[in-house]
């Protein structure tokens, strides 16, 4: 039996950069709010937001003023008007926020938030880089969650986010604890990783034989430049073709149709969770390696 679920990703440009936190988030939330609308009016019942999503990709610079900028998840403002949304549209809605848990410690987070509202967890981005434009370590401590799996009313889905996709191991976990559709919500430039984007994912999807959604933002955000977001979100499927995918430079859903039962017949016939040998992968956790 079909189980078919729509799904879709945000991509969109940044509107403001600069003024007060509460002007910069309200103008990238007013804009999310009718793109979340328009998710909806598709048909999409699994939506992801891009990451960081309330605000411009602040990690291009070193500044600690940026730290005001992280809320509380689940309590947060930003949390709070998504699950507002979630209820409204009948919707699951994936939303990466720069969360704060106490003073000094902030982290790269995505709330899931059910299609009744509910607040079902969080992931913590996992690995965290440094580099020319992208000093997340100053920003984030790295994730303690491990990669845990949410149960939502359509589908098993989990979260990795951006730089976690080089890493196939959290992929593998994610989809041995039953992940039917993985989210990665990505900041990315053309000058990084640009020809790795159209590899690694479908390579995750067809390994472990899962649906995977990836966006990223759109265009330049100023006064950093630090590099043209690239857009080009994507959703592939189990067997690693690519189908729907977005623009380079327009804000828009991309929106696919996902038939879980796919997933079966594909991991039916390609017994890679069969022939795993997980006895001789010590050296992946051997600390010493």
């Amino acid at each position: 039996m079909e189980r078919i679920v729509k799904i879709g990703v945000v991509q969109c440009s940044t509107p403001k950069t600069t003024g007060t936190f509460d002007e910069i988030r309200g103008a990238m939330i007013e804009k999310h709010l009718g793109l979340i609308k328009k998710a909806h009016e598709s048909g999409v019942k699994i939506l992801g937001l891009q990451e960081v999503f309330n605000g411009p990709f602040f990690p291009a610079c070193e500044d600690k003023k940026w730290y005001g900028f992280a809320e509380e998840v689940p309590n947060g403002p930003t949390v709070k008007i998504i699950q507002e949304q979630a209820k409204k549209y009948n919707m699951v809605i994936i939303a990466p926020v720069y969360e704060r848990e106490m003073a000094g410690v902030y982290y790269n987070t995505a709330a899931v938030i059910d299609a009744d509202g509910s607040y079902l967890g969080k992931y913590r981005k996992t690995h965290i880089p440094q580099g020319s434009g992208f000093n997340e370590k100053y920003y984030f401590k790295p994730g303690n969650l491990g990669f845990p799996v949410f149960k939502t009313k359509y589908a098993t889905i989990g979260v990795y986010i951006c730089y976690d996709r080089h890493f196939p191991e959290g992929a593998r976990a994610l989809a041995l604890r039953g992940a039917e559709i993985i989210f990665n919500p990505s900041a990315t430039i053309k000058s990084t990783s640009h020809y790795m984007w159209k590899i690694e994912q479908p390579g995750l999807a067809c390994a472990n034989a899962v649906y995977v959604a990836t966006n990223n933002r759109v265009g330049w955000e100023d006064p950093w430049r630090h590099g043209y977001f690239y857009g080009t979100s994507y959703v592939v499927d189990p067997k690693g073709v690519i189908i729907a995918e977005g623009s380079e430079d327009k804000d828009e859903v991309v929106v696919a149709d996902c038939n879980l039962s796919v997933i079966d017949d594909v991991r039916h016939n390609y017994q890679f969770f069969r022939d795993r040998r997980p006895d001789l992968y010590g050296d992946l956790v051997d600390k010493n390696l």
